[in-house]
């Protein structure tokens, strides 16, 4: 191997973690030839995920543990950390790595909620995962997304900036990677945006009855900068339903929950205080 090669490859070693994804295009504009990759996924330096999509080789798993299969929180750090696409998980997905999934039916366990406010790239939907990734876009609940979470920032309770009160991290994996998800705070409100198309009012309401340890501060400036009325509403439909410490202690002088009636099911009830169609029940699973 000629000495220029070599220094690319030790490069490579010391800028890539094992197992984490990039595209050819990330290692195009670092000077790693078609040629070039080829040749390492040959000598087995990179192994080729897809079309244009690769890894270092991640630790072999220790013997008898089977063969070691590409999971998604890999993806997700690499787009964070590596590739500057900034999808945070959230919803569904951020509850239940929070601990609140024993509240939720098992029935979508296989998506992996991403928010964003640009699409990952499509290679990121073609890869064989056992979970299936489902993009949102995150301004349509909040604006001015566009910049990337702090992480020495998120996840304080001191200020009033949104950034602060909506985004936790998690460390992942034998090197403690950083999974970038949303608070419980945000998560319930993007979760609510699910209600009733993707999650049943059931889910949501066994899911707020186990939500007593929410922050009012937190959900103060969430509530205020959410640009959805019908999520606010019925976010505070459900909190009214469980009476939480934290609902006395919640701010509501400057939520805006808009004018007119929201229709979220057909032969609902009218909830006159929120003016939004229930169901008579929702007591009924699923």
């Amino acid at each position: 191997m000629g000495e220029q090669n070599k220094d690319k490859l030790n490069w490579l070693q010391r800028s890539l973690p094992e197992g984490l994804v990039v595209d050819a295009g990330w290692l195009e504009k670092r000077g790693y030839s078609r040629s070039l990759r080829n040749k390492y996924v040959a000598h087995g330096w990179l192994n080729q995920l897809a079309r244009g999509v690769y890894r270092r080789p991640p630790p072999k798993p220790p013997e008898g543990a089977g063969h070691e299969t590409l999971r998604w929180q890999p993806v997700v750090i690499s787009l964070q950390t590596l590739l500057g696409c900034p999808s945070t998980l959230g919803g569904r997905t951020a509850l239940e790595l929070q601990g609140f999934g024993h509240y939720l039916s098992s029935g979508r366990r296989r998506e992996v909620h991403l928010f964003g406010t640009g699409k990952p790239p499509g290679w990121v939907f073609k890869l064989k995962l056992e979970n299936r990734f489902v993009f949102h876009n995150a301004e349509k609940l909040f604006k001015n997304e566009a910049s990337r979470p702090n992480r020495n920032k998120a996840g304080s309770d001191s200020g009033d900036d949104l950034l602060q009160n909506g985004y936790i991290w998690q460390p992942w994996g034998q090197w403690e990677w950083p999974l970038t998800m949303s608070s419980p705070e945000r998560a319930i409100l993007e979760l609510m945006d699910e209600v009733p198309q993707r999650e049943t009012f059931h889910q949501a309401d066994v899911l707020m009855e186990g939500l007593s340890n929410l922050s009012p501060r937190r959900l103060h400036t969430l509530l205020v900068a959410c640009r959805n009325v019908k999520v606010k509403r019925l976010f505070l439909w459900f909190a009214e339903r469980h009476q939480h410490a934290w609902l006395k202690k919640l701010d509501r002088k400057h939520i805006d929950l808009g004018h007119g009636k929201r229709m979220l099911v057909r032969g609902g009830k009218l909830d006159t205080k929120f003016n939004i169609t229930v169901p008579e029940s929702i007591d009924a699973g699923g």
